[in-house]
């Protein structure tokens, strides 16, 4: 039984990853077949998602409550939690802001940026399948430095995006409105990278 539970915790870091990839994919789905008058219904659709994450996160947290002994620390597992729940909160947080300011037209730029995202949550989703194994595994490594990677793709795009807005006759709204979903935008990117990071960290502490 103790090693049934153990493994729950890893089962559900996937799934609730698994939520982060599928809002990626329906972010990036949207943008690029942008019609604004589905947004409204994409909106509900990535909020759905992003609910089931939260409801994902509130059973482990229940379940954590619950225990004495866990396969890694206690907070370990909130904290990785948390940064997971965070990846989904601000792939729905760019439709959001995108809504919000009734952006009609999609930049190219904001295409090359849900392509990474997508990627992103892809490899944290493969470094999460291999975490209950991260003792052994030759992988999870690999997945991390990959996140890494991606996320400095990410911070280059960013540069990019803002300085061809501030610099192609954009109006003042536009510049406005795409600084902050470029912003968003890029904290996918990091919040992926800082759910590695804590990965990583319980990978140092525990071999």
């Amino acid at each position: 039984m103790g090693n049934q539970r153990d493994t729950a915790y890893y089962d559900l870091f996937v799934t609730m990853v698994d939520y982060s990839c599928r809002s990626a994919q329906l972010l990036d789905e949207t943008l690029r077949h942008f019609q604004p008058s589905e947004l409204r219904a994409k909106l509900d659709e990535l909020h759905q998602l992003e609910h089931s994450a939260d409801m994902c996160k509130h059973d482990m947290m229940h379940q954590l409550a619950r225990e004495f002994i866990t396969p890694i620390e206690r907070e370990d597992i909130i904290g990785l939690a948390q940064e997971i729940d965070e990846v989904t909160d601000n792939i729905e947080d760019v439709l959001l802001r995108i809504f919000m300011y009734n952006i009609t037209e999609i930049r190219p730029e904001a295409l090359e940026f849900t392509s990474v995202v997508v990627s992103c949550c892809s490899a944290l989703k493969t470094a999460m399948e291999e975490f209950h194994n991260f003792r052994k595994s030759t992988t999870i490594h690999g997945s991390i430095v990959e996140i890494n990677r991606l996320e400095e793709v990410g911070d280059k795009l960013y540069v990019d995006s803002m300085r061809k807005l501030y610099t192609d006759g954009s109006t003042p709204v536009e510049m406005l409105t795409w600084s902050e979903t470029f912003d968003r935008l890029e904290g996918c990117c990091d919040a992926c990278e800082h759910a590695a990071d804590v990965v990583e960290s319980i990978i140092m502490k525990n071999t």
